[in-house]
């Protein structure tokens, strides 16, 4: 038996990075990665923004290490623990009170969704009231909470019942630049006709990530908070994918000056790509009482040892920062090459920070331009509501020669599929058409 076929008929059919990228991977250090038989990818995907500072970084392997060599406590449920204490006086200084955020952490469980959970039981409680606001193209993870606040009808059929509790209203610019989508979600909240019941909370991607890396504007997101302040409804950014310094700020709705009730952080939280995720509870709305709200594997040490070393070697001052921003500047620039010369095949670039990709009209090519990449040693996926942006989520410590190697591996792979349709030797005929997909 191969190696290879040992997935196909152990492992269950739901699988999915493994059929989009058929290799058998073996070691990995920052973003390269290489495949069983010996061959390089550059790994534009990064466990889907969960590997920040990228594949095995050696300040926060050599820490884990030492902690493994010492005896230090594995597991711990939520007893108190030196790497928990660490954790916890270095993510309140550092991060939380330098932002005048005055949060308590939950410790919710190894992944994204259960901080999600957390935070749409919690937001019940404290208001008492039950429906839960999301947006268009929203996601925020596959168990039943979390699928009744995500958009993908394909995700949400999976849930094999009915997801109530929720209603869905227009993402920034999902009705084009000409709507006001607060000023209908205010509408509706208001009208006691509308059908919406009044929210207990909203909760809101800054950057939609797999709905298509759609970003929201500052003001959109001013004018969001003023709503929930205006009329008691609880404000909870999901910060999953775009925290963690992936849209340049740690968090990523520093740059618009909110200040969420409850925040939801996982993926690179660790650091190390090690399962970690957190509820921040505005301190006035933390009545949970003891037991109300667990889970086995909230005491994760090696993944407080690896998040405590990676906000000290990177969050202390700004000089990570500046590097992100310089990154996520050559990556635009690139980008917008490549949405020029493919001229109303390539519609547009989408997101913020390096949370960024392209639109194609097209989502087959989308498609086939990922087949090419990987097949010349990149590894980058796909999102939005029918697959059509191509994204880009490189680890934020990619070297630029790293960046621009695999940029041009993503431009040839366009080249090669739209070689017979557009003349690549003279875009400045090119002109932009009107995509079939929505703007």
């Amino acid at each position: 038996m191969t190696i290879e076929s040992i997935f196909e008929s152990a492992e269950s059919r739901v699988r999915s990075y493994g059929r989009s990228f058929p290799v058998t991977l073996e070691r990995a250090v920052g973003t390269e990665v290489w495949s069983a038989d010996g061959r390089r990818y550059l790994d534009f995907l990064s466990g889907a923004g969960s590997l920040n500072y990228g594949h095995n970084h050696p300040v926060l392997r050599d820490a884990l290490v030492e902690h493994i060599l010492g005896n230090g406590i594995t597991h711990s449920l939520d007893l108190q623990t030196v790497s928990k204490a660490r954790f916890l006086e270095t993510f309140r200084d550092v991060i939380l009170e330098p932002r005048g955020l005055d949060h308590v952490v939950q410790f919710t469980g190894p992944t994204g969704t259960n901080a999600v959970e957390a935070a749409l039981k919690i937001a019940r409680k404290v208001t008492g009231r039950s429906t839960v606001v999301s947006f268009t193209n929203g996601f925020h993870g596959v168990t039943l909470g979390g699928l009744s606040v995500t958009g993908n009808r394909f995700q949400r059929a999976g849930a094999g019942l009915p997801l109530g509790g929720s209603a869905v209203v227009p993402f920034d610019g999902y009705l084009g630049p000409d709507f006001d989508t607060l000023a209908y979600f205010e509408r509706v909240v208001d009208d006691p006709s509308s059908g919406l019941d009044h929210p207990a909370a909203v909760i809101v991607e800054t950057v939609q990530g797999e709905g298509g890396l759609n970003a929201a504007g500052a003001e959109w997101l001013r004018g969001l908070e003023r709503l929930c302040r205006e009329r008691g409804i609880l404000m909870i950014v999901d910060d999953i994918q775009a925290g963690c310094g992936r849209t340049g700020s740690f968090f990523s709705f520093e740059t618009a000056g909110i200040r969420p009730d409850l925040i939801t952080l996982s993926k690179s939280l660790s650091g190390f790509g090690l399962p970690f995720a957190v509820l921040l509870i505005d301190r006035h709305l933390d009545c949970w009482e003891p037991g109300e709200h667990n889970g086995t594997f909230r005491g994760n040490n090696h993944a407080f040892v690896t998040a405590t070393k990676a906000i000290e070697h990177f969050w202390t001052d700004d000089t990570f920062v500046r590097s992100v921003e310089a990154s996520a500047a050559l990556v635009r620039t690139r980008l917008d090459r490549i949405v020029n010369r493919f001229a109303g095949h390539v519609v547009d670039v989408r997101g913020r920070g390096l949370m960024i990709g392209v639109r194609c009209s097209d989502p087959a090519r989308a498609a086939n331009v990922t087949r090419r990449a990987f097949d010349n040693g990149l590894i980058i996926e796909r999102s939005g509501p029918f697959d059509e942006v191509i994204k880009l989520l490189l680890p934020l410590t990619t070297p630029r020669q790293q960046i621009e190697e695999g940029i041009d591996i993503l431009e040839a792979a366009m080249d090669a599929e739209y070689a017979s349709v557009i003349d690549l030797r003279d875009t400045s005929v090119l002109q932009p058409a009107v995509s079939p997909l929505r703007s």
